[in-house]
């Protein structure tokens, strides 16, 4: 197969070189409503045509890819004295597999356990290319299920 990338041949979907030069994270902290903390691995322009793959049937492969080089090395290098809870937003397998699980997975460490099927939406309004005002017009409504853990990383792909 061809790199999504550069086109070179590869055994994966974005060759081992791309990965290294393209996708290499790096940790950004921001706060969000007043004290929730938010961590991202890439800035969204240089990832964008990658997160636009999760509604095909490449993005399980990219997700993966993304998961493994971010969230995974994140979690493999994590320092905290509690074990935590991982819920991926929304995990529910709606295009033949959930981008959410495939990256709350990659979080597996001996101070993080991902759990599943935790936060659902209730509803459906599909969010894809459309502006935050549609989103802040129409919100997911959530329903949560009771976990073992106290604290909890919620994961998700884009959050504004």
């Amino acid at each position: 197969m061809r790199c999504m990338m550069c086109e070179r041949f590869t055994l994966s979907h974005i060759c081992p070189s791309c990965q290294t030069t393209f996708l290499t994270p790096t940790l950004h902290k921001r706060k969000i409503l007043g004290s929730i903390e938010v961590l991202s691995f890439f800035p969204y322009d240089d990832v964008e045509p990658l997160l636009l793959t999760k509604h095909t049937d490449v993005g399980y492969y990219i997700y993966t890819i993304l998961a493994k080089r971010s969230l995974g090395a994140f979690a493999e290098q994590w320092q905290y004295e509690n074990r935590v809870s991982s819920i991926g937003i929304d995990d529910n397998a709606k295009s033949g597999y959930s981008h959410t699980a495939i990256l709350n997975r990659a979080l597996k460490s001996p101070r993080i356990t991902p759990v599943y099927g935790k936060l659902r939406a209730t509803n459906d309004h599909k969010y894809a290319g459309k502006s935050v005002e549609e989103r802040l017009l129409n919100p997911r409504g959530f329903t949560y299920l009771p976990f073992d853990h106290e604290e909890v990383i919620l994961v998700d792909d884009i959050v504004l």
